[in-house]
């Protein structure tokens, strides 16, 4: 069923809420929204019963959910995933690499590539986030430090080579020798290039934007902060968010990785217009607590999920988290004082924008058909993408 009207909600698009209104849907085209008028349905009505209906979640880093991790490195994997985010109102997720070798992430890129418009009956994927492997070892986190290290042009000239238009995005730490021309690179090629485990100061950091690097993975995680030296005191990359209105910003909004004092801060501070929200998940992402793998299933690193989150065997560090897009809409609400309308804007327009996606993210004519309904306590009822059900209850 791709035409059809969806009236009897609350419409976000996400730029203004509209009550007494209605979408239509053709072809998974939207054709119209505005006040509700019988004469302008078009196929089947759906009613709202007084749910949100927003735009399609667009989740920009995601390791996988529902048991399956992207290095799984198989087409199931992908559209568990898919299915797994779909359930919880993503409509768009970037499938997110992690420092492996580059055998595995070449194999990786191969499944992708056979996947490339096939309907995995989920989330779609429009391409691919590489997360390393050329990162700070002083800022790695939970990336494995076998496969972490500076950037190598003939490493990564063979990796974009095989990855030629499956990349979106490319987190790097741009400090690293070979870091700007990396970012130059990038920007080349119309790669998002961001900064991510880095140790970067702000002084670095200023460089990176004027080298191509206009984005911050996981702002606060696997980043540098105020640091002083010799009695002097240099921002780091976190401050840098705050200093350069340049840069764009992602955060973890699971309520672990960050406090709600620091969510609301991010939230006021950024705005709406420079912060998205991503789940960073791993496989765990909709799976009960327990043993798991930070990975793939040959040579991920062990992990525990307890707590609501992912966290390395020692618990030394975060291994990822298991939210769902919902949760961070939720999160964003209740924790952060954002209202709904801001809330879904940081998870719809804003990382549309990011990337450059001009057919989604909002609710407005011409966009495609990706749309999701939703309780006051964000509570998921149906997600469609491009005009199909992917997920009802």
């Amino acid at each position: 069923m791709k035409t059809f009207t969806i009236a009897g909600g609350r419409l976000l698009t996400p730029m203004r809420e509209l009550s007494g209104s209605m979408l239509t849907v053709e072809d998974g085209i939207i054709t119209y929204v505005g006040r509700y008028d019988p004469d302008r349905t078009a196929g089947p009505v759906i009613d709202a019963c007084g749910q949100y209906i927003a735009p399609g979640f667009i989740d920009l880093h995601t390791h996988g959910g529902g048991g399956h991790d992207f290095m799984d490195g198989t087409a199931d994997a992908f559209a568990g995933a898919a299915r797994a985010h779909a359930a919880h109102g993503t409509t768009t997720l970037l499938p997110t690499s992690l420092a492996c070798s580059d055998e595995e992430l070449l194999a990786m890129f191969e499944v992708f590539r056979g996947l490339q418009g096939e309907k995995a009956g989920g989330a779609s994927m429009p391409g691919l986030h590489l997360e390393g492997p050329f990162f700070a070892d002083s800022q790695r986190g939970a990336q494995d430090p076998r496969y972490i290290g500076p950037p190598d042009p003939a490493r990564y000239e063979r990796i974009l080579e095989k990855g030629e238009g499956l990349i979106l995005r490319w987190s790097a730490a741009p400090e690293l020798p070979g870091g700007m021309e990396f970012g130059r690179v990038l920007r080349s090629r119309g790669i998002l290039a961001s900064i991510g485990h880095s140790d970067a100061t702000d002084a670095v950091a200023c460089e990176a934007l004027e080298n191509g690097y206009t984005h911050l993975t996981h702002l606060y995680s696997g980043m540098s902060g105020l640091v002083r030296i010799k009695s002097y005191r240099y921002p780091g990359l976190i401050e840098s968010a705050y200093l350069f209105e340049e840069f764009t910003a992602e955060i973890i909004a699971d309520g672990c990785h960050l406090p709600a004092s620091l969510l609301r801060h991010c939230y006021r501070s950024l705005g709406t217009g420079r912060l998205a929200l991503i789940t960073d998940s791993m496989r765990g992402a909709g799976m009960p607590d327990g043993e798991s793998i930070l990975g793939s299933l040959r040579d991920g690193q062990p992990c525990i999920i307890e707590d609501g989150v992912a966290k390395l065997p020692d618990r030394s560090a975060f291994a990822g988290s298991v939210a769902t897009a919902d949760r961070l809409v939720r999160n964003m609400h209740t924790l952060a004082g954002a209202s709904m309308l801001d809330a879904v804007k940081m998870m719809t327009m804003t990382p549309a924008k990011i990337m450059g996606m001009r057919d989604r993210g909002m609710l407005t004519p011409g966009y495609r058909g990706d749309i999701v309904l939703f309780d006051r306590t964000v509570h998921v009822s149906r997600t469609i993408v491009a005009g199909e059900t992917v997920f009802a209850e």
